[in-house]
């Protein structure tokens, strides 16, 4: 009878004993792998779809603060859930409905929106105030917004909406036609209702001696959405017009 070294016959040891899955270059299986659309952790629902654009914990993204109570408060469940499943149309907030187009189903929205409520929702000032509407429903005055915008904004962002040098926290110009083609006007409404805790924008109640009304709210995006152009970013720059040489040359 041959005798095998004491390595090899350690080798076919283990080998019996894990089975040929664990044999290099084979996959091993997992029983916790997950289908996408399995996936009902808000956590990572979040972090796979949202955080780029609002930030990793709700804040400091290039979108509005989702970890914001004001915006929580203002925007509600049904709106959270429809905005995540259809997106906002002519913005950068896509739809993640698999029925419009997206990868989640509508249990992962329900998953995700009653997630933030449940991690960054308080009570809200707002609750206390006169309610002022998630979308508009009043006919915006722009004179007057005209009038509210130096009252209550125009410490942080000029009396003409191009900005200020007075304080620290002045920010670049609100009525710059290419800006203003970049946001919608429901954006505009919700971080002047809502603020931008991260960036030290106070909400409509904070802003003066008086909170903001719904209508209020109303005439200052109607007064700075008539900043907007047709054609934003134009006119372009003329060609440079070079002196014509003779015809015969």
């Amino acid at each position: 009878m041959r005798i095998l070294p004491q390595s090899s016959a350690l080798l076919i040891c283990v080998l019996s004993l894990v089975g040929c899955r664990t044999v290099p270059g084979k996959p091993v299986p997992s029983t916790e792998a997950k289908r996408p659309d399995q996936v009902l952790d808000f956590a990572t629902l979040y972090q796979e779809n949202c955080s780029a654009c609002h930030g990793e914990h709700g804040r400091m993204g290039a979108a509005i603060s989702l970890a914001n109570p004001t915006y929580l408060s203002f925007a509600g469940t049904a709106n959270l859930q429809r905005i995540t499943a259809n997106g906002v149309p002519g913005t950068l907030m896509p739809p993640f409905s698999n029925g419009s187009s997206g990868m989640l189903t509508d249990q992962q929205i329900a998953v995700l929106t009653h997630g933030m409520i449940e991690l960054w929702s308080k009570p809200s000032p707002l609750a206390a105030l006169s309610p002022i509407a998630y979308a508009a429903t009043l006919q915006g005055d722009p004179t007057r917004g005209a009038h509210l915008f130096v009252s209550t904004c125009s410490q942080c962002h000029g009396a003409d909406g191009t900005g200020s040098s007075a304080t620290t926290t002045s920010t670049g110009s609100l009525v710059d036609p290419t800006y203003l083609a970049l946001i919608s006007d429901q954006a505009l409404r919700s971080i002047i209702v809502a603020g931008q805790p991260g960036q030290g924008m106070p909400g409509s109640d904070e802003v003066a001696a008086h909170p903001l009304t719904d209508q209020d709210v109303t005439d200052i995006v109607a007064w700075l959405a008539a900043h907007r152009t047709q054609t934003p970013g134009q006119p372009y720059p003329q060609r440079p017009q070079f002196p014509r040489g003779d015809r015969n040359e």
